[in-house]
C-alpha cells in the first residue's frame, strides 16, 4: 500500500472512532440523568440539618414541574421544613413526605431546593425515593434502593451516606405529628 493510501485510511480510522465514541457519550448522557441529595458534615443524630436536592432533567421537550419526596424512617413531614428553591414553588408536606412544585421550570434546566430537617436519625445511610413529574405528564422514577437495571421501570433513588453521631449526641423528643400518629 502507498503511503498516501495508508495517510487516508488512517485518518478513515480516526474519523469512526471519533464517530463511535461521540455516539456512546450522546447515547450515555440521558443515564447519567438523576436526582441526588448532598448535606454538609451529615451525621447521625445531627439537629436543623440542611438538605440539597437537585434534580436533572430527562426531558428534552418537557420542564419539571414537581418533586414528591418519601421520607425515609425517622423523619416524619412535620420534621421537614422548605428552605429554598425554584422561583415560585411551594412546599407541601404529604402523608409520607413532601412535594416541592410550581412553574415548570425551562425545558432542560434542573431543579434544586432546599430543606431544613428538623434531625437527622440514627442510621448509616438515608434513601429519599422520589418521583420527578414534567409538564407534559411524564414522571421519572428515582425509587430503587439497589443499582436500577434500567427498562424504565425505575432508578436508584438519592442516598445520604451520615457519619457517626457525634459524642453526646442524643435522640429529641418525637416531633408533635409523630406522638398523635396511629401506631
Amino acid at each position: 500500500m502507498s503511503t498516501p493510501a495508508r495517510a487516508r485510511t488512517a485518518r478513515r480510522s480516526a474519523g469512526v472512532a471519533a464517530a463511535a465514541i461521540t455516539a456512546c457519550l450522546i447515547l450515555a448522557s440521558p443515564a447519567s440523568a438523576h436526582v441526588e441529595v448532598e448535606s454538609e458534615g451529615a451525621r447521625a443524630l445531627a439537629e436543623n440539618a440542611t438538605l440539597s436536592f437537585s434534580a436533572a432533567t430527562e426531558s428534552a421537550s418537557a420542564g419539571i414541574n414537581k418533586l414528591e419526596v418519601f421520607l425515609p424512617k425517622g423523619i416524619t413531614p412535620a420534621d421537614v421544613t422548605y428552605e429554598e428553591g425554584p422561583e415560585g414553588w411551594k412546599f407541601a408536606a404529604t402523608k409520607e413526605g413532601f412535594t416541592v412544585s410550581g412553574p415548570a421550570m425551562a425545558v432542560g434546566e434542573d431543579a434544586a431546593y432546599s430543606v431544613v430537617v428538623r434531625q437527622l436519625p440514627d442510621a448509616k445511610s438515608l434513601v429519599f425515593k422520589t418521583l420527578q413529574s414534567y409538564d407534559d405528564g411524564r414522571v421519572d422514577r428515582w425509587i430503587e434502593v439497589e443499582k436500577s437495571t434500567g427498562g424504565g421501570h425505575g432508578h436508584s433513588a438519592p442516598v445520604l451516606e451520615l457519619e457517626e453521631a457525634a459524642p453526646g449526641a442524643e435522640l429529641l423528643t418525637p416531633s408533635p405529628s409523630a406522638s398523635s400518629s396511629p401506631a
